[in-house]
C-alpha cells in the first residue's frame, strides 16, 4: 500500500525514526514521523506509544503539560510550534513540566490548545494506576 502511495507521489517529505526518552522510564519509545511534524504533534504520538505500551510512571495527554528538548543541541526546551526535522537530531529528551512553570504559563496567557482531543486527565492517570496495578476494572459511576 505504502508503494502505491509513493507511485502516485501522496507521501510528502522525508520521513525520520526519532527516539524519545522520558525521564523516569527505562528506556526511549522510537516510532517514524515526518520531517515536516510539529513539536507538539511529535509529542501527542509519543504520549499516545507510551500510554500504549502501559509504562510506568503513568503520564498525562496533554502536551502542553510537557517539556521536549534535544540534549545535543543545547538545553532550551523547544517550541511546540517548530518542525522536528529542523533540528537535524533524532533523539529527544521529554519531561514534565513542574506545577509552578505551569502558573507562570496560565498567568502569562498562553493557550492549552489541545491536539487531537488531548485533555487533562488526572482522575484516569489514577484508575489506569489502579487497573495496571491490581488487573482490575474500576468503572466510573
Amino acid at each position: 500500500m505504502l508503494y502505491k502511495l509513493k507511485k502516485r507521489g501522496m507521501v510528502k517529505g522525508n520521513r525520520i525514526l526519532i527516539s524519545v526518552t522520558f525521564l523516569g522510564s527505562p528506556g526511549p519509545i522510537r516510532f517514524v514521523a515526518n520531517e515536516g511534524d510539529l513539536v507538539a504533534a511529535v509529542i501527542d504520538t509519543a504520549l499516545k506509544c507510551y500510554a500504549r505500551e502501559g509504562r510506568l510512571p503513568i503520564l498525562g495527554s496533554d502536551f502542553n503539560d510537557f517539556i521536549f528538548y534535544c540534549p545535543m543541541v543545547g538545553p532550551e526546551a523547544l517550541s511546540p510550534w517548530e518542525a522536528v526535522g529542523s533540528l537535524g537530531a533524532r533523539n529527544f529528551v521529554l519531561c514534565e513540566k513542574s506545577e509552578e512553570k505551569k502558573k507562570v504559563e496560565e498567568e502569562n496567557g498562553r493557550s492549552s490548545f489541545p491536539i487531537n482531543g488531548a485533555r487533562k486527565r488526572r482522575k484516569r492517570r489514577f484508575r489506569a494506576w489502579i487497573n495496571k496495578s491490581f488487573s482490575l476494572k474500576v468503572t466510573t459511576h
